[in-house]
């Protein structure tokens, strides 16, 4: 695995902090953002603080990040990174929230793929049960393929069975197209599609973080089922 350089600006109306980490691509175990000043974590030095915005740019690729709680290991916020060069204040903007002791901003960034005509994804998924973080790399132009937990490996049809998916959001790597999602049952059946798009400052493009951002979404999943992405790398 490869790393990069991820930095980030966090704060409210009156004031914001900067932060910045060599993040470990593929992975969220110690991709912990410090402080520039002191190499604090979030918790540590914004104790008591109500934030609005979440500003997180990476190197090249791919990332997400999330607000956690490193004791109970709750998911307080997350969202998306854009390129370096690419953020967009509006789009940065998180419901108010007020930062724990406890708390860490984490990153969990995907390098670019190595190989041509092929793409690394992810996927942030919500369902009754909360918000999850689904990837996958490899991802061969035009192949539906399914996407799997961050944190387990397990497909939607194991993760959140029983649940009802509520919102999807999908990020591409850089330059990426995503031509479509899909849910299937255990039979191979469409339950859901939707056309993606690309982001940045390309034709097409509607956001710098995201290929497409489903909300309201009503989707009982049961077992079996599977959430597939098709892309086009750049």
């Amino acid at each position: 695995m490869g790393t990069q350089a991820i930095t980030a600006i966090v704060g409210n109306s009156r004031m914001s902090k900067t932060f910045s980490d060599t993040s470990t691509d593929g992975q969220w175990d110690q991709n912990i953002m410090l402080d520039d000043l002191g190499n604090n974590p979030l918790g540590i030095l914004m104790p008591g603080t109500t934030i609005n915005h979440v500003c997180v740019v990476y190197t090249a690729g791919l990332c997400a990040w999330r607000i956690i709680c490193s004791v109970t290991l709750q998911v307080k916020r997350e969202g998306w990174a854009s390129l370096t060069g690419y953020s967009d204040y509006n789009q940065c903007i998180i419901a108010p929230y007020t930062i724990g002791k406890t708390d860490t901003l984490q990153i969990h960034p995907q390098a670019v793929d190595a190989t041509a005509n092929q793409s690394n994804v992810q996927a942030w998924v919500t369902s009754n049960s909360g918000t999850e973080l689904y990837s996958v790399e490899d991802v061969a132009d035009n192949t539906a393929t399914p996407i799997l937990s961050a944190v387990n490996n397990l497909g939607i049809g194991d993760s959140i069975f029983g649940q009802t998916m509520t919102a999807m959001s999908v990020q591409v790597e850089d330059g990426g197209t995503l031509k479509e999602v899909t849910v299937t049952d255990s039979a191979g059946g469409v339950i859901y599609t939707a056309y993606g798009t690309k982001r940045g400052l390309t034709p097409g493009s509607r956001s710098n973080y995201y290929n497409i951002d489903l909300k309201g979404l009503n989707i009982p999943v049961s077992k079996g089922y599977i959430l597939k992405v098709k892309t086009v790398s750049a």
